[in-house]
């Protein structure tokens, strides 16, 4: 158990970019095969693992530049809970919308951009019908859990590792000689 907390500890970065990126392939994947369109506050949650993942790779290749020499820069894994932290605040208030704790702004009413064209082709029949997905909707759940529910959890979980990488004991920040 000790040596996988190192090793997480250690490559944390690593680890965080994949995360933020299996994240992002989850929600494309929601999006393009069971037709789930994003509202403006999954957007926004998205953004937050476009973030992290960009603050991720540049710290992974910088560890690797260095050889690893002292692990994960604490800089970026402090960077990193900053984001997580901000992803699971989104996504609480997304869901506190669907559970109707709180009335969400105006901006959620729709995920979809209007533009002349595609109103002309709605009003001719000649264009796709597309769904505007609402914020205080929830389109799927799992367990109970919507997709703002999960996102919620598995943020603050990325966050709480990202200060577990930050505040790691020495003896994993530097290798044994």
């Amino acid at each position: 158990m000790r040596g996988l907390y190192r090793l997480l500890t250690r490559w944390w970065t690593a680890f965080a970019l994949l995360a933020s990126l299996a994240m992002l392939g989850a929600a494309h994947a929601f999006e393009r095969f069971a037709g789930l369109n994003p509202c403006n506050l999954c957007l926004k949650q998205r953004e937050v693992y476009w973030g992290a993942a960009a603050i991720a790779l540049i710290a992974t290749v910088w560890h690797l530049i260095s050889r690893g020499s002292r692990g994960t820069p604490r800089i970026a894994a402090f960077l990193l809970a900053v984001v997580f932290a901000t992803g699971a605040v989104t996504a609480v208030f997304h869901m506190g919308g669907e559970l109707k704790w709180w009335a969400l702004p105006a901006t959620c009413s729709g995920g979809g951009s209007v533009d002349l064209e595609s109103l002309t082709s709605l009003a001719l029949g000649s264009g796709p019908v597309t769904r505007i997905a609402m914020c205080d909707a929830v389109t799927w759940s799992f367990l109970g859990l919507s997709m703002a529910g999960w996102n919620a959890l598995i943020s603050a979980a990325l966050a709480v590792f990202s200060l577990l990488a930050a505040k790691r004991p020495k003896d994993a920040r530097a290798p044994r000689i």
